[in-house]
């Protein structure tokens, strides 16, 4: 005698082929949605797991500072090239310098770029000395700058360049100029006169060299 088919509850009667193959179906159905769906969590909680390894494995603490800048290895060779004596500023402990470079065009310049060392303390000064030129190339660098009065430095007469505006100027607030033998020698930034002075007093007696050596 054969085995009759279980009657269904919810039909009061026996399923036909066609439902049991859709039950299978539908169950099939909602054990890969929920195989997915466990899948997605697993992938979630270990990308959460290295991008956790990755925020606390990687150290901490200060960024690296970068390493001085040599202008004086960087001056030798210029003056090797150009067989001329080139300004190097003494940076003590409240200059650091950011750039130096020998820059051609019509004009030969070599430029120094100095900045306070203290977070507290704002501003830059560029050291510029133009090789075999005259007060008339500094309104060049300044944007057409003509000077606007003198000042006595060390012993000598500078030139005194004051932009009206220093946002229309590259931040160039204030700038000096002195002749040096062949070359010009323009201090300019956005310190203060008093800051510029300071920092042109000490390159007085490089200054002297320079004139002399024309």
């Amino acid at each position: 005698m054969s085995k009759q088919p279980p009657i269904i509850a919810e039909l009061g009667r026996p399923e036909t082929p066609d439902e049991t193959a859709a039950r299978k179906a539908a169950s099939s159905k909602a054990y890969r949605s929920s195989q997915t769906v466990r899948n997605l969590i697993a992938a979630l909680a270990v990308t959460l797991a290295v991008v956790a390894v990755i925020i606390f494995a990687v150290p901490r603490g200060e960024p690296v500072e970068r390493a001085p800048l040599d202008v004086a290895a960087i001056a030798e060779g210029v003056e090797s090239s150009l067989q001329s004596p080139v300004l190097i500023p003494e940076l003590g402990d409240f200059w650091r310098a950011n750039d130096a470079e020998l820059q051609s065009g019509a004009t030969v310049v070599w430029e120094v770029t100095l900045a306070p060392k203290a977070d507290e303390e704002r501003g830059f000064i560029k050291v510029a000395q133009a090789f075999d030129a005259d007060a008339s190339w500094a309104p060049q660098r300044l944007n057409g700058i003509a000077p606007t009065d003198t000042v006595r430095i060390g012993g000598r007469d500078w030139d005194v360049f004051e932009p009206a505006r220093a946002e229309s100027n590259a931040n160039v607030s204030y700038a000096i100029g002195t002749q040096a033998g062949d070359d010009y020698i323009l201090l300019y930034g956005s310190r203060s006169p008093d800051s510029t002075a300071e920092l042109a007093e000490s390159l007085i007696p490089q200054i002297r060299t320079i004139s002399e050596a024309s």
